[in-house]
């Protein structure tokens, strides 16, 4: 509960409107899921600044909302009338010197105020559940709150404390860490009486130089502790926490979760009382893999406990560290034990589910380290172990972040770990590819691991796996899913779960806003959005159009007309393609690497220089005259192999390719490319040059010429088995021209061929190219703008600078971009597009501020702009706008 007076004290506010209630529910920083009598409190993060949604707010039925002072009259603007509709409405209006440090002033003001004991919970993994189970164990004495889910930084937890009530006579606060000094800021603020460090397990590593910095911001906690408290402490002699001893006035707990009685005795003759509880034989049962605790007190008496909801050993820090904290404060023991018997797993952290196919799910979604994977992957096996036929495991991992400079490191461990115990592998995303390769490293066939960059992809790998495993129980599989959060891997569980209505409560991130985010960091303020599931999506209908005895051929050219080849060669192969087409041997060659085995054809020119590598990457190589198809098969049989080649036809595009007139010289070329030793003719093919019109008369021209030209072959016994020339516009316009094998391009993207081509309904666009504001100036009338002062500015402008230019193939000239959307509203460019940056007019835009996200692709509020409408602008076609996208502007997927 929130009381207005003593929101007003401790935030130091101005009241521009006291509204019509006094008490509110609890703070609340995102418009999309206030609840009605919630303080909104208007914060800007990375992305996003609440101050621009504070109308939105009080729609939701906030009761009052606080606002930053140097915001109000960028909000009024914005919004002329919105502080006096407010004010009917009876919402309270704050205003502030800065909204999150009024935050931490109120958080701090209220716990002196109302006195509650705080318990601060930190450590490398665990945070969250072993807060939640501290608070269950001391609920059993008191009213006690506990922090909200895993808001646990110096935001996060301020607006926690919103809940926090006068009968609460415990907080349990979870304490993380990004950046060095954050703990100690955060004991500042809620001065704990007791402290808990779980483990020392590494996470949030890109942030601490090395190890000594890390464990010394986990050890702030135990310093920051008075002497009348107390250091409940991991008592692990492998670990670093138990010497935290050394560095706190306060009474010292430990638990050891294993048996190391050496250890903990050793230490015990030195400070009595100590080591309060240790275990002697964590352990499995066999019955329905319940996992037990034989728990050895300080006098030696063993005491055994089951855990019925629970799975794995790595319970055991949590039980124990819940159980010292409890008996330490006064709570009965045996009371303490019958509550964490009780103790179910949060969302996301090791939840057993119901999955489709007879398969049995291991939620662990909620967030991943190196330590959480490797104790996930010995639960998994245990748990496989204790089923009789034993089960087969398999393992869905997403991208491991946060690691720094241990990135390569931890993921040719994880990579170790899983050729150990996991019998299948099923990889998300490009990081946890390096997972991939470790593990076939380590000895995992390549047969048993998948690699995929959709929830969709890994969902399907998964039940594709499964298909024919079902046991006499009907359980077919033990499947278990870890990731970092940004990889969003509940995404993949509720694909996979029997019971899909249950995710709302069986699930992380089901919350209204959860299901609208993508979390994403980019490398810089420019960026592109990547749907791979949208083109995993447009492909299945590709596929779908021209049916199972066409195969879809994907044009992979130019980066995947600037989407990523990678990622989207692996998405399209999973989702119904069978071949992938490059424009030279240097965008094959990438693929190749990364084990991308896929029949790939390259369209283009292939020197006879290059037929080495064409040959030894097992690449389909275009010919249309002799001294290639001569370069390919001598290559081919000095490495003992055969060279696959298409033979292409000109028949009316005057690109590449044997002119079609001359029909006897095709048919002698065939003879002659028959006979070299080592090449094998495995198709023909043509391209049209104007199947994208609306008048299909030449392109028909050119169907009717390559039909004269198989005929002639298939009479003289020389057409190959592929026969192929539907590029994306004939796939969907000339049924008659798909033939073996369809190449689609520009419609796997998303993107219409042309005007003329629309796409079939439920075809989407796979691309967003974004940036930010990175400055905004007013420039008075008479002044010229970027270089050459092409544009004089003929009244006061207000313009927006933005770090994006042509070299990230944002256009120059002749024709550049025209205008781009800010706050959902247009604005022209002005002057010339600089190489890194550009300027845009936001005169008419109110409110714009550095961090606003900027659209330069893609829809923002009720605004679109599309490729193809940059096109017009630009005179040229979507295809060469998203293909121009340079490499250095990072993809997000």
């Amino acid at each position: 509960m929130i009381p207005l007076d003593e929101l007003i004290t401790a935030m130091e506010a101005d009241v521009l409107a006291r509204g019509s209630r006094h008490i509110f529910d609890g703070f609340a920083h995102d418009s999309r899921i206030v609840s009605p009598g919630e303080c909104f409190v208007a914060v800007r993060g990375l992305r996003g600044d609440g101050h621009d949604y504070v109308a939105e707010a009080a729609d939701q039925g906030a009761s009052a909302v606080v606002i930053a002072r140097a915001r109000r009259a960028s909000i009024e603007a914005r919004e002329p009338g919105l502080f006096e509709r407010l004010e009917r409405l009876g919402v309270s209006v704050l205003a502030v010197d800065d909204t999150r440090a009024a935050l931490k002033r109120y958080a701090a003001h209220m716990l002196h105020l109302w006195r509650p004991i705080v318990i601060a919970v930190t450590g490398g993994v665990g945070k969250t559940t072993t807060k939640e189970a501290i608070a269950d164990v001391l609920s059993v004495q008191a009213p006690t709150f506990r922090s909200w889910r895993n808001y646990n930084d110096l935001l996060g937890l301020p607006l926690s404390l919103g809940r926090l009530e006068p009968a609460h006579r415990y907080a349990v606060l979870e304490l993380g860490a990004d950046h060095p000094g954050e703990i100690a800021e955060l004991c500042a603020m809620i001065r704990p009486q007791v402290g808990v460090v779980t483990n020392d397990a590494l996470t949030q590593m890109q942030y601490f130089d090395d190890l000594d910095h890390y464990y010394a911001e986990l050890a702030s906690l135990p310093a920051a502790l008075p002497a009348d408290g107390y250091a409940v402490l991991n008592g692990d002699p492998t670990q670093r926490t138990y010497k935290m001893a050394e560095k706190t006035a306060a009474q010292v707990r430990m638990f050891c979760p294993f048996d190391d009685y050496e250890h903990s005795a050793a230490y015990r003759a030195s400070h009595p009382l100590a080591v309060r509880y240790r275990i002697i034989a964590p352990d499995v049962s066999d019955d329905l893999n319940v996992p037990y605790l034989v728990l050895a007190h300080e006098d030696d008496e063993t005491q055994q406990v089951a855990f019925p909801n629970l799975l794995g050993g790595y319970w055991a820090e949590v039980v124990l560290a819940a159980l010292t904290v409890g008996v330490t404060l006064g709570v009965d023991e045996r009371a303490a034990l019958e509550r964490l018997q009780a103790l179910r797993p949060l969302p996301g952290r090791m939840r057993k589910l119901v999955g489709v196919d007879g398969l049995t799910l291991l939620d662990d979604s909620h967030n991943a380290t190196v330590a959480s994977v490797a104790q996930g992957l010995l639960t998994l096996e245990q748990y496989a172990a204790c089923h009789k036929p034993r089960l087969p495991q398999i393992v869905v991992l997403g991208d491991i972040l946060r690691l720094g400079a241990y990135e390569q490191t931890a993921y040719n461990e994880i990579g170790r770990s899983v050729a150990k115990w996991a019998s299948f592998l099923v990889t998300r995303g490009s990081g946890a590819e390096a997972i991939a390769k470790s593990a076939i490293a380590h000895g995992m066939s390549p047969e048993s691991v998948a690699i995929t960059h959709t929830a969709e992809d890994a969902a399907q790998a998964v039940r594709e796996v499964v298909a024919e495993k079902k046991t006499e129980t009907g359980e077919t599989a033990v499947v278990y899913i870890k990731g970092s959060e940004e990889m969003r891997m509940e995404q993949v569980t509720a694909l996979l779960m029997a019971h899909p209505e249950e995710a709302a409560t069986e699930l992380d991130r089901q919350t209204q806003s959860w299901r609208r985010v993508v979390v994403m960091r980019p490398d810089r303020p420019t960026w592109l959005e990547i749907d791979l599931s949208a083109i995993g999506a447009n492909t299945r209908q590709i596929k779908s159009l021209v049916g199972q005895d066409v195969t879809v051929l994907v044009s992979m050219k130019a980066d995947a007309y600037g989407h990523g080849a990678l990622r989207v060669a692996r998405t399209v192969l999973n989702n119904g393609a069978g071949w992938l087409g490059v424009a030279t041997l240097s965008e094959a060659q990438p693929l190749r690497a990364a084990g991308v085995s896929a029949p790939i054809l390259v369209f283009g020119y292939l020197p006879p220089w290059q037929a080495r590598d064409a040959v030894r990457l097992d690449l389909r190589a275009t010919i249309y005259e002799l001294a290639s198809a001569r370069a390919l098969a001598e290559a081919a049989r000095e490495q003992g192999t055969q060279a696959r080649v298409h033979v292409k036809i000109d028949t009316g595009m005057a690109r590449l390719g044997i002119r079609w007139e001359d029909i006897p010289a095709i048919v002698s070329f065939f003879r002659e490319v028959h006979t070299l030793d080592g090449l094998l003719v495995e198709g023909v093919f043509t391209h049209f040059a104007t199947a994208d019109s609306a008048d299909q008369t030449y392109a028909r021209r050119q169907l009717d010429r390559f039909h004269q030209v198989l005929a002639a072959l298939d009479a003289a016994g020389l057409r190959p088995p592929i026969t192929h020339a539907a590029n994306s516009a004939a796939t969907l316009t000339l049924p008659e021209a798909r033939f073996d094998l369809v190449r689609p391009g520009i419609a796997i993207y998303g993107l219409a061929p042309s005007g003329d081509v629309p796409l079939p309904e439920g075809f989407r666009p796979a691309l967003a190219f974004k940036t930010q504001v990175a400055q905004v100036k007013e420039i008075p009338a008479g002044e010229g703008i970027s270089y050459g002062a092409t544009y004089i500015t003929t009244q006061p402008t207000r313009i927006a600078v933005l770090p994006v230019g042509y070299a990230d193939g944002f256009r120059r000239g002749p024709a550049n971009w025209g205008e781009v959307l800010v706050r959902g509203k247009r604005a022209p460019i002005l002057g010339r597009v600089c190489m890194d940056q550009c300027m845009v007019d936001v005169s008419h835009i109110p409110g714009v501020e550095q961090g606003d996200e900027v659209v330069l692709i893609g829809r923002q509020g009720d605004d679109e702009l599309t490729a193809d409408e940059v096109a017009a602008r630009l005179g040229t076609i979507a295809y060469e706008v998203v293909a121009e996208l340079l490499a250095r502007v990072p993809r997000l997927s």
